[in-house]
């Protein structure tokens, strides 16, 4: 019998022997790569902290203590030993378990995550918390290399070291190799610097030699002062320190006996702690090991080669012809950057994800990946913007919600040139309700100079970058995570700031569709015709300026308005329909808002989730007809 099926709560780990550990891990790893080869998801990272998540549900006493795993993405080993091993097949399928922490889900998460470098300030203030409270429990957060660069990171780790509370930040650290230190010497050291009876001893004589007149506090600065220089000449851990953390390691991330040696001792000390885990993205699994940037984000695979179905329909087993919007955008730019040296990219730790790794291969000198700072990145392009060039900001829509402020003051309020093109825009599917790009339009909408676009097709996505890149000024443009419609239709005008192109004439309503939207209501219009009801559609092209004069004019023709946006339908497009319609006192036109509800979405597939909301051609004509309009 495995051990892992007599694991369902981390109380049945800790009856474990030591030497149980590494066969628990690898079981885990084989959970792990067998649901991901078939759901897709992240297994790089998983499979890197496995060993860790074993020792810190070993040592520590979940839920009572505090385990948060910032970003998220790498919890499946943690969801495995907190219950959820029988429902892991089911992982990130609707209704099924998230790939992400998620306090819906198990008392064992927390907080629902999935963005970068939050979990230290939401550990500090549950270690606020606990003070104000009297009790006990400890806050254990593991952070990776990556989202220490961001910079709520270092705004919460020095507050955590100037009030000098109890927490407990892993540092995982998977972009390097194990270091030289990581030997027997730094093993020694830090087997003495965490072990109690130093700790003890070091507490008891900084108390004596504080009582010595004069000569007191200059022997403890000495010592402290002798301790760190050591530490420098062994250990990186300087910059840690002097922010007011106690640092330990780095240490092997996969030797679960010295990780929980090591959790054992630090769990007694007082004060902010820093423990720097070296672990290997993919470990346990070769292709994941030799391609950790592919099987960071893993489509489903075949287990045996490693292999993926990138651009084959696993339903339908055939091969996909389009590309998708992102590949779209990618060759445009580099065809438009061939002539024009004043286009610059910018995008945050999303090079391959964004499409710009291909831009990158052309043009090294004019590609900048800020890492995980997307605030950052759009306060860069605002300096590249006012130093002569035409930046391109690429950025998931869920992550561009992290740079609001400074798309407000840096760029709009400058009224800067620079292009916002917002990946994945709509519902994105299987990572759930953090990474859904379901609100970019509201929350840009209502930002003075910012145009915003979004094209219907491939084509039109490219007469858009065009279009911003000669535009005096902010512009944002949004598409989804989707392959661009097999069949285009020829672009019926040039594009001219704020107005919209009507595909299709009719009598009876009136369709106004934004970006992927626009399809599905061509296709409602002729289900609609079949039935004798004349539906017109217009591509709005522009969410702002909206097309006024076409609004109104078809409005008063038809007098029932129908928008269709993949997005939430508070403070949309469709709101900015209703507006302006109000705005004119013509209340004589009725107008039917067709979007996301405001809320959070869980995970699914796109395709499901546009079904569950009428986002579909047949659930577009199921709207108008619940509204009786048809």
């Amino acid at each position: 019998m495995r051990i892992l099926e007599n694991i369902n709560s981390p109380a049945e780990l800790k009856n474990l022997s030591l030497g149980e550990l590494p066969g628990l891990a690898q079981e885990i790893r084989d959970e792990i790569i067998q649901a991901v080869s078939v759901n897709g998801g992240h297994l790089a990272s998983n499979l890197g902290v496995v060993e860790l998540t074993i020792a810190l549900h070993y040592v520590f006493d979940a839920p009572r203590d505090y385990i948060l795993w910032d970003t998220g993405h790498q919890s499946y080993a943690h969801k495995i030993l907190t219950g959820r091993r029988e429902r892991f097949k089911t992982l990130r399928q609707l209704k099924g378990i998230s790939g992400f922490p998620n306090k819906e889900e198990s008392p064992y998460d927390p907080f629902t995550v999935g963005h970068a470098a939050t979990a230290i300030s939401t550990g500090l203030g549950l270690a606020y918390a606990r003070d104000l409270k009297g009790t006990k429990e400890k806050i254990v957060v593991v952070i990776g290399d990556a989202s220490l660069g961001n910079g709520m990171a270092f705004e919460a780790l020095n507050h955590a070291g100037h009030v000098q509370k109890d927490i407990i930040v892993l540092l995982n650290d998977n972009e390097l190799s194990i270091s030289p230190s990581v030997g027997a010497l730094s093993r020694y050291l830090n087997r003495i610097i965490t072990a109690p009876l130093y700790n003890k001893a070091r507490r008891e004589i900084e108390t004596f030699v504080k009582k010595i007149p004069r000569v007191g506090s200059k022997a403890i600065v000495a010592a402290k002062r002798l301790e760190e220089g050591l530490k420098n000449l062994i250990v990186p851990g300087m910059v840690f320190e002097e922010m007011g953390f106690r640092y330990f390691g780095p240490i092997d991330g996969h030797n679960i006996n010295l990780i929980i040696s090591t959790l054992k001792n630090i769990s007694g000390i007082d004060g902010p702690i820093l423990v720097h885990i070296v672990t290997k993205k993919g470990k346990g699994y070769e292709f994941a090991e030799k391609f950790p940037m592919r099987f960071h984000s893993a489509a489903p695979f075949n287990i045996e080669t490693g292999k993926g179905l990138d651009k084959v329909d696993a339903a339908m087993g055939r091969e996909l012809p389009c590309p998708t919007y992102t590949e779209v955008l990618s060759a445009e730019l580099i065809r438009l950057a061939a002539s024009d040296d004043k286009i610059v990219t910018i995008t945050a730790a999303m090079s391959g994800g964004t499409g710009l790794d291909k831009f990158l291969k052309d043009f090294p000198d004019r590609f900048f990946d800020v890492g995980i700072a997307e605030s950052h990145a759009v306060g860069l392009s605002a300096g590249l913007a006012q130093g002569g060039f035409k930046p391109i900001v690429a950025i998931y829509s869920t992550f561009l919600q992290r740079a609001y402020d400074q798309i407000i003051q840096e760029v709009c309020l400058q009224n800067h040139h620079v292009v916002f093109c917002v990946d994945r825009a709509g519902l994105v599917g299987d990572d759930g309700a953090t990474h859904q790009g379901i609100m970019d339009m509201a929350f840009l909408r209502t930002i003075p100079n910012l145009i915003m676009m979004a094209p219907k097709d491939g084509t039109e996505l490219k007469a858009m970058l065009k279009y911003g890149l000669n535009f005096n000024g902010p512009v944002s443009i949004r598409y989804p995570k989707s392959r661009v419609p097999e069949r285009e239709l020829v672009m019926g005008s040039e594009l001219e700031i704020g107005r919209s192109e009507v595909l299709r004439e009719g009598k009876d309503l009136t369709i106004i569709a934004i970006g992927s939207m626009v399809y599905p209501s061509l296709e409602a219009a002729e289900i609609l015709r079949d039935e004798g009801v004349d539906a017109a559609v217009i591509n709005a092209r522009f969410i702002k300026p909206i097309d006024e004069e076409l609004i109104k004019d078809w409005g008063r023709k038809t007098n029932r308005v129908i928008t269709v946006e993949e997005g939430i339908e508070e403070g949309g497009f469709g709101s900015a329909i209703l507006e302006f319609i109000e705005s004119q006192g013509l209340w004589d036109i009725q107008v039917l808002r067709l979007g996301l509800p405001c809320r959070f979405i869980e995970h699914g597939t796109r395709e499901i989730l546009l079904k569950e909301f009428d986002l579909t051609p047949a659930g577009i004509v199921h709207r108008i007809k619940r509204a009786k309009w048809a």
